[in-house]
This record gives C-alpha cells, structure tokens and sequence, in this order.
C-alpha cells in the first residue's frame, strides 16, 4: 500500500497528504471521514473498511494566513496554470518562459507580484518593457498564493480523483 491519501481540512480545503495507514488510524479515531475511496477493501475478522482516496477532518484546523512560500519557477507555473499570461497558450512546461512584469532592468524584483509565466513569443515581443510600453494585457494580476495547500498543487493536479480538491 504505497499509495497516499489526500487530508482536506473540516471546510473542505486541502492539508496534505498521507499515508493510507494514518488515515486508517484517523478513521478508526473518528478524527476523520471518508470523502472518496478506491475499489479496494481493507478486511479484518468481522470488520470492512474501504481504502481512502480523500478524507476529511471532523474538527477545523486554524492555517496561517501569514504563511509565505519562496517564489520560484516551479510555483510561479502551477499558480498560472502553465498558461502564457499575456496570450492564454499552453504551449507546455518546459517551453515557457518567466517574465518580470516590471522588468529588472526598469527596478523590478522576483516576487510573486512581478512575476508571470509567458510563451517564448510574447516574452521576446515584451522584452525589456513594462505591459503598458508593450501594448500587452496581461490575463491575471500576479498574486502570492494566499493558502498552504498551494504546495501541494502540483500533485492534486496529476491525481484526477485530487483535481477536483485543488481550488476548494
């Protein structure tokens, strides 16, 4: 049993993930609830359980909202959605490219504010120029990931049962 069970908080909100045998304690404390299971059974002398996918916890645990994850390449794509922010393409991960919205060179710094993935097309046609010198919209206003979960996104997105957590 290798596989990991997804802890959403009581409202819902994604936690983190674990392994099925602490769910299975979670579950057996009455401390959680299974939301999603697998096909599986675990079995034991008189006593079925299904194997958890999802669970939720019976009480709300309180997340800092001062929680400040570091920028990077990595989160600045799962934030847009690996989406060029300023023509909408998808043209893959690895193809895009990360923009300064104020570029450095004008003053501007890598942060979550300033920064935003783009197609290799529109960051050559932006260049060294703000979206306004440019004439470019961009789709999105860069923001700071505002919960913790937002770690997690990168795997909610890849487990199609998880998807549906990823932006509770």
């Amino acid at each position: 049993m290798g596989q990991r069970v997804l802890v959403l908080n009581a409202s819902y909100e994604p936690l983190q993930l674990i392994s099925v045998r602490r769910a299975i304690i979670l579950l057996l404390q009455e401390k959680a609830e299974i939301v999603e299971a697998t096909e599986q059974r675990l079995r034991a002398s008189g006593f079925a359980l299904d194997v958890p996918l999802v669970i939720r916890l019976m009480r709300y645990i309180h997340i800092p909202r001062n929680f400040r994850l570091p920028c990077s390449r990595r989160g600045i794509i799962i934030r847009d959605r690996e989406t060029c922010q300023y023509c909408g393409e998808q043209p893959g991960r690895t193809q895009l490219t990360l923009d300064h919205v104020i570029p450095r060179s004008q003053g501007g710094q890598t942060t979550w504010d300033n920064v935003v993935t783009a197609c290799s097309d529109c960051n050559r046609k932006k260049g060294g120029r703000t979206p306004e010198q440019a004439h470019m919209l961009l789709r999105s206003k860069p923001r700071q990931p505002q919960y913790i979960a937002f770690a997690l996104l990168c795997e909610l997105e890849n487990h199609a049962v998880w998807r549906k957590y990823a932006f509770a």
